[in-house]
């Protein structure tokens, strides 16, 4: 998978623009994510020497993105004219999701297991370990 990662509030606690503490498991989980071939972007408001410092927070713990702010490493202007700040990702981990940012651990586990949010609450209230989607009715079933 490609996944983008927020810095401020997601990877660290959210102290913008100095670089808050780091939140609990987050580089841990980082490192898994990237030694089971994930690709991390780090996707953040963060520009210039702010971006630079939080790219180097990281990588001296051990975490290498990708690529940042972009989809691709090499991503330009000039070699791609459709340039976005809009990444084309399978995931997005960012403290401002719908319903808060889950303990790393639980990321962990959603990407790992292709686990979603109701997977987990039906989980949490005992019901089936996965979700059935009701069965599709043919063109002539009421």
């Amino acid at each position: 998978m490609t996944i983008a990662v927020d810095f401020d509030g997601t990877i660290v606690e959210h102290k913008y623009p100095e670089i808050g503490e780091e939140k609990p498991f987050a580089i841990d989980t980082l490192k898994m994510l990237i030694r089971d071939r994930h690709k991390l972007i780090l996707w953040s408001v963060r520009e210039g020497k702010l971006l630079e410092d939080a790219v180097e927070w990281c990588r001296e713990r051990g975490v290498e993105f990708y690529a940042i702010n972009r989809d691709y490493p090499e991503e330009t202007w000039d070699n791609n004219p459709h340039f976005s700040r809009k990444l084309k990702v399978d995931v997005f981990i960012d403290d401002r999701n719908l319903g808060g940012l889950p303990d790393w651990g639980t990321i962990y586990r959603m990407i790992t297991h292709h686990r979603k949010w109701h997977h987990l609450l039906d989980e949490a209230a005992g019901a089936a370990s996965y979700y059935e989607p009701p069965k599709k009715k043919h063109w002539w079933q009421f």
